[in-house]
């Protein structure tokens, strides 16, 4: 069965913002629309990356927050103390397809993925140390084979809330459509 309820958290470890904003941005995307529900950037603090990550939800939908750590262990501990497992996405872990079945179970699940070198830490304190291939890759490319593997594929049909923007699938050209109905709550203060 397919895990829907699970909160996903992704831990994006060593963010540079004059090296990875491009890689970084790609890893929220991909966690975005394979079905996380949070994405944590450890590293420098990127106010522009944050602007354009909360654009997107805006105008794609997404239940999935975005937020920073100043300490990654924190992070995990913090994730850890709620019934969180901490899956380390790395090409030295054990293969996807031999553990996916004994994760897929939980319904609160941290993924580190790695930027510049990664902590030694990192290893020691996951549940799993994963590889979906033990080859040098792209942290994208781990991040979307194993959430594509915990939701056997479903995420791709998942339908994002709040979307104001969405795509009409088409055999040639693009088609997009505008939400016109859907118009953002307003908060109303006193004064």
């Amino acid at each position: 069965m397919v895990q829907t309820g699970c909160e996903i958290g992704v831990l994006r470890l060593g963010h540079r913002i004059f090296r990875d904003k491009r890689v970084t941005m790609h890893a929220f995307l991909v966690s975005r629309a394979f079905g996380a529900t949070s994405f944590i950037v450890h590293g420098d603090r990127d106010s522009k990356l944050e602007e354009k990550a909360k654009r997107v939800i805006k105008d794609w939908g997404g239940r999935i927050s975005i937020g920073y750590s100043e300490d990654w262990l924190k992070t995990v501990e913090d994730w850890r103390s709620r019934g969180s497992l901490i899956v380390h996405l790395t090409m030295y872990g054990m293969p996807v397809e031999n553990v996916i079945e004994s994760i897929r179970v939980t319904s609160r699940l941290l993924v580190i993925i790695g930027g510049r070198k990664v902590p030694r830490e990192a290893y020691d304190v996951s549940d799993y140390n994963v590889a979906v291939t033990n080859q040098p890759h792209s942290e994208i490319a781990a991040l979307a084979m194993f959430l594509d593997r915990f939701f056997k594929g479903q995420e791709l049909y998942m339908q994002h809330e709040k979307a104001r923007v969405f795509v009409v699938p088409s055999p040639k050209g693009k088609v997009i459509c505008r939400n016109l109905f859907y118009k953002e709550e307003k908060k109303v203060g006193r004064g």
